[in-house]
């Protein structure tokens, strides 16, 4: 990483000092140039991305509720007393308490039909599916990542056309304009030269303002700071691929991060499913105590409990809550199912736009993009010995502009549709 510095030289830094000699040097903000491939910063993305660090966080609450499905019940702890009284009779001396009692009882309830079990087991899927969301996360931001850092390359490639397209045009300006003193040309053909410069000229502002949208996207998703300058070192080039397609559909089936988790869901409801039948059948509470009886009365013997309580299940057994559990199995099979379904589908289509933009990029790469130069430069040629109109020159400068930047464009289509591809499939695909 390089850091531009900016700063006084030494003879003005004493100057300062003697002008002010009780003021702390303040810190400059200077800013920092860090260089990227599309590889390292996938690396920075992993590891300082806010969105994936809230998704992370999700794991953690599934875990919390890992650990609060395996605990057992709290018991109750039961402190009471007993008294026993007597009226007061006319004529003899007042004893209202005979006899009291202090009892200590402790209650544990039981959970029964296994409820404990599927409790654990419906939140180890919701771990699971968790963790597979976030895989996710990573997949699809990913992608986003790759995308923008190709989105600045597209942009300094049409900065880099434009700004050459107006040298060029000024050089011919520069040498129209002594011919034009001369008398050589007429005063239409240097301003329709001027035109073009300044329409070359709003062409490189537009893909300035877009090359810097496109970092700062990228610096947002690498949470890099808005001083940062970054440097792109993976060039926007052309790799052929032409991956097998039935290959394709089945890994993506068994890896994809979103079916993994609807699989996991799937399964956490019907493990919901088993624990709202488990409550059809009550569980029991069990306690135990011991009495101590006061001094006073006519048994000072203590005493010893044991309970048992068990809910009758006359009227709630459960019937809601099973209704709603059979719901949701069916919800997450249909979801699913769905989630299959798009899979499938979004692989197939990013298959075919990827060989698509493949023959199209392959179409420029076989001459039409060096006659469009060529030609160009043949009428360029020409119009300077005068063998061309300025009219012709204007055309072939636009026609061999639009040739390059649909070439620029296709690259970076190809590109997006190889990652379109990489997205849909869930792992990388060596180009």
């Amino acid at each position: 990483m390089a850091v531009l510095f900016v700063g006084l030289s030494p003879l003005e830094t004493g100057r300062v000092v003697a002008a002010e000699p009780a003021r702390k040097a303040e810190p400059v903000e200077v800013a920092a140039t860090i260089r990227l491939s599309v590889d390292e910063a996938i690396a920075v993305f992993l590891k300082q991305n806010l969105d994936l660090l809230i998704s992370q966080f999700g794991i953690d609450y599934a875990k919390g509720q890992q650990i609060t499905a395996a605990l057992f019940p709290n018991p109750y702890l039961t402190l009471g007393t007993v008294g026993s009284f007597l009226k007061q009779q006319l004529g003899q001396p007042s004893n209202i308490t005979r006899s009291g009692q202090v009892i200590t009882m402790v209650q544990q309830l039981f959970e029964m039909a296994g409820k404990r079990g599927y409790r654990i087991e419906s939140a180890d899927f919701g771990t699971q599916s968790a963790e597979a969301n976030f895989e996710d996360a990573v997949r699809q931001l990913g992608f986003t990542v790759k995308d923008v850092y190709y989105r600045v390359q597209l942009a300094q490639r049409r900065l880099a056309l434009a700004e050459e397209n107006r040298d060029r045009f000024a050089r011919i300006l520069e040498v129209n304009t002594i011919r034009f003193k001369k008398g050589y040309i007429a005063e239409v053909d240097l301003i329709r030269i001027r035109l073009q410069i300044i329409d070359f000229q709003s062409q490189v502002i537009q893909y300035i303002q877009e090359a810097d949208i496109a970092r700062a996207d990228l610096r947002q998703l690498l949470r890099l700071s808005p001083l940062t300058q970054v440097e792109l070192t993976t060039d926007l080039d052309y790799k052929p691929i032409d991956p097998d397609i039935t290959s394709l559909r089945r890994v993506a089936l068994e890896i994809r991060p979103d079916i993994r988790a609807k699989r996991h869901t799937q399964s956490q409801r019907v493990a919901d499913l088993k624990l709202a039948n488990a409550y059809r059948y009550p569980d029991v509470t069990i306690g135990a105590g011991y009495g101590v009886q006061g001094a006073v009365g006519p048994d000072l013997q203590n005493q010893g409990m044991v309970n048992v309580g068990v809910p009758l299940p006359l009227f709630n057994r459960n019937q809601g809550g099973i209704m709603q559990a059979e719901v949701g199995v069916q919800q997450a099979e249909a979801d699913l199912m769905k989630t299959i379904n798009q899979v499938e589908n979004e692989v197939d289509v990013a298959y075919r736009n990827l060989s698509q933009s493949r023959r199209l990029v392959e179409t420029y790469r076989a001459g039409v993009l060096d006659d469009a130069r060529l030609t160009l430069t043949i009428v360029e040629r020409a119009y300077e010995r005068g063998g061309a109109t300025i009219l012709d020159l204007l055309d072939a400068a636009r026609t061999s502009r639009t040739i390059q930047l649909n070439y620029i464009e296709s690259l970076y289509n190809y590109q997006h549709n190889f990652f379109m591809l990489e997205s849909a499939v869930g792992k990388g695909l060596t180009s």
